[in-house]
Parts: C-alpha cells; sequence; structure tokens
C-alpha cells in the first residue's frame, strides 16, 4: 500500500487518517529549516563551464578561486565500498540550506552559523554517458548513521534511528558521503552541493525557467503563487517551487521530491536552449555564479576538472534521465517519519552497481507523495 505524506519535523498538526490505526491520523507538521535547492544547479554550473572554457588567463583564475572543495577521500580513508570500473559514475549531489549570509533571507529562521542538507540524490552517470538515473533520499528517512570523521579531522559517534539529513548538519559533506555510502553499499566517485542564493541567482541568469502547473499552487510560506498554465519562472519562483509542500498535493516531504524532480527536467531542457556564446558577459556572467555555488569533491575543485566533467553529462538530456525516490514505507511507530524499504532498495542498489536500469518494481507500492504531474517542462 502506498503511503502519502511524509511531514517535517516540527508541531504536528492534523491530517488524514492512517489506514489501520483507531482514532490515529497522520499529523502534519508546518515546515521547518528544510529547503531546497537541485541536482541540476550544480549540473548546469559544471554544464555552463562547458562553454567557458577557453583558458583566458585572468578569468580562469578567478573562476578557480571561486571553487570551493573538501578532500572527500582523505577524510574517509579506505574504508569505502571498492569503486566498480565499469565505465560509470556515482555522484552525490545535496542541497545545503545554511541560513548565513545570503541564504538567511531566502530560507529563514535565523544565523546560528549550522546547516542541513534536506536534499540529497544520487546521480549515476551510465557507461557511455548517454543516459542517468537520479535516486532522490527523503530527508526524513530514518536511518543508522555511521561513525565519521569530518573534513577537518573530527571525529563523530554513530547513532541509531536518526533522520536522514543530520549526517550533514553532524559533520558536513564527509559524513554524508560516509552516510549514503552505508545506505547503499554503493561508492561515491563525486560530490557537488549547492545553496538556496546561488540556486536563485542562477536561474535569473539562465534567464528563467518554462514550466507548466496543472494546478494551482499558493504557499506564502514559500512565497509561491502559480495559477494553473504556463510560467516563466525568474529564480525566486523557482527557489519557492522546489521548496514548497503546503502548497500542493498532500504536505508532504515526497510530493515536494516529485516537484523538484519535475523542475530537474524542465531546467535541464533549458540550459539546452540558453544562447550564451553571443554574449562573453552573459557567458562569465554565469561561469562565474556558478563556481560560486557549488562546493565540490577535491577530484572537481578546480575549472579544468568541472570542465572534464561536464564534458561527459552535456549529452545527457532530460529524456534520458530517470528519476525515482529511494523506495521507503512509512515507520509502524511514528507516521511522520519513513523508513527504508529494504527488499525494494537493494533491487536500486543493485541496478547502480552493475550499471543497469533500476526495474519498475523497486518502487512499485511503496510510499508516495500526492504531486505528481503537477508541474512539467513546457
Amino acid at each position: 500500500m502506498s503511503a502519502e505524506s511524509t511531514p517535517e519535523p516540527g508541531i504536528p498538526e492534523a491530517g488524514p487518517k492512517v489506514p489501520g490505526r483507531e482514532g490515529g491520523g497522520r499529523r502534519r507538521r508546518p515546515p521547518g529549516r528544510g529547503r531546497k535547492a537541485l541536482l541540476v544547479t550544480a549540473w548546469t554550473a559544471a554544464g555552463v563551464l562547458v562553454l567557458g572554457g577557453t583558458g583566458l588567463g585572468y578569468l580562469y583564475f578567478k573562476l578557480n578561486g571561486n571553487i570551493k572543495s573538501v578532500d572527500i577521500d582523505q577524510a574517509l580513508g579506505g574504508d569505502r565500498p571498492t569503486k566498480v570500473d565499469n565505465g560509470s559514475e556515482n555522484i552525490l549531489v545535496l542541497g545545503s540550506d545554511s541560513r548565513s549570509g545570503g541564504n538567511r533571507k531566502l530560507g529563514g529562521g535565523t544565523d546560528d552559523g549550522s546547516a542541513r542538507s534536506d536534499t540529497a540524490m544520487i546521480v549515476h552517470v551510465y557507461k557511455g554517458h548517454k543516459k542517468a538515473a537520479v535516486v532522490s533520499i527523503p530527508r526524513d528517512t530514518l536511518i543508522d548513521r555511521p561513525s565519521c570523521t569530518d573534513a577537518d579531522g573530527g571525529r563523530h559517534a554513530a547513532a541509531t534511528g536518526v533522520m536522514f539529513n543530520s549526517a550533514y548538519s553532524t559533520g558536513g559533506a564527509t559524513c554524508a558521503v560516509r552516510t549514503v555510502e552505508s545506505l547503499t553499499g554503493v561508492r561515491m566517485d563525486h560530490y557537488l552541493e549547492v545553496d538556496f542564493s546561488g540556486f536563485e541567482k542562477l536561474v535569473d541568469e539562465l534567464g528563467g525557467v518554462t514550466v507548466t502547473t496543472t494546478k494551482d499552487i499558493d504557499d506564502p510560506q514559500s512565497h509561491l503563487d502559480l495559477k494553473a498554465g504556463r510560467h516563466s519562472l525568474d529564480g525566486e519562483q523557482a527557489l519557492g517551487l522546489v521548496r514548497t509542500r503546503h502548497g500542493v498535493g498532500d504536505g508532504s516531504d515526497l510530493g515536494r521530491i516529485q516537484l523538484q524532480q519535475a523542475f530537474v527536467k524542465a531546467l535541464i531542457d533549458q540550459v539546452g536552449h540558453v544562447g550564451v556564446l553571443s554574449s562573453p558577459k552573459k557567458l562569465f556572467d554565469l561561469a562565474d555564479t556558478a563556481t560560486r555555488t557549488v562546493t565540490t569533491d577535491s577530484d572537481l575543485g578546480s575549472v579544468n576538472s568541472l570542465v572534464d566533467f561536464a564534458n561527459g553529462l552535456k549529452s545527457i538530456g532530460s529524456g534520458n534521465t530517470r528519476m525515482v525516490t529511494m523506495p521507503v514505507e512509512y515507520d509502524p511507530s511514528n507516521p511522520n517519519r519513513v523508513i527504508v524499504a529494504e527488499s525494494k532498495a537493494k533491487q536500486v542498489w543493485t541496478a547502480l552497481k552493475k550499471d543497469r536500469p533500476i526495474p519498475a518494481s523497486a518502487t512499485k507500492g511503496t510510499a508516495t507523495g500526492e504531486a505528481k504531474g503537477v508541474v512539467a517542462s513546457s
């Protein structure tokens, strides 16, 4: 049976009843600190550099200096899944919701110096780099988090039954990678992280993203009000769309993931239509924002490395990108949380390891949201 909502932590609200629970309903919660950035922001950041890889001295060093990187391999050492040498690549893409700097206004809340990862996507690029699979990991998934070492050498103890997104807030990028590898048994070859303010600016500099909504979306908390129809979203609207959960569907994080996945496809299409070669200033502005937006693993921590990486992605369009959510089911003891549907998730991870398509049976009958089809590329 498919469950229909995964609320965020916070003060409970009344929700629809859970089948089989006498007098008990699922309890929804108002949005907390979790906000979203997207896979495609990082993907676009790399893609823009392909257009600008001219090697011009000053511009090269300026862009190179923008890029922040983390030495994942150094922090994690050798205790990791074995790299499968079959021509495929796995990239962990996280959306950071730091409340510092420009993100405070966009994310809300107080600037306490902390950050969380509330969007997590594993991008699997198949051998030949002609197609990809994207697996979203719900932030509300209860997991056993392994012990890990952060980028500064600090040690963090293992924890049982904690939310997935606690890995990043506990130990940053390296703990997030270690947790994903522990959860999946799949080696992450690269890491890309994006933030709110960069996402908004990048969409604006791309000239907006065109989508069609099949229902009205009205969510004051994410500052989004869209009537059903065709829209060219600016950066603020795009950020609102990927953050919204109460404006459409069942108010769940799983529903929000469905909106994000649809927007990713629209943005991938938009990148393919942007004519920046005729405008050197626009080209530089895009590359400047793109390189400021991302944090990468050390192997991608230069313009040249990002250019090479992007060249391997530029043939992958929305039509040959499969998007799924990690198979989950509602926690029997807490309907506000989800747990991994182990047997079905194993099908997903096995497919990635063997560089094969994810079988339809892996996600059939698992928990899902109610926002599928609300957003489509135009």
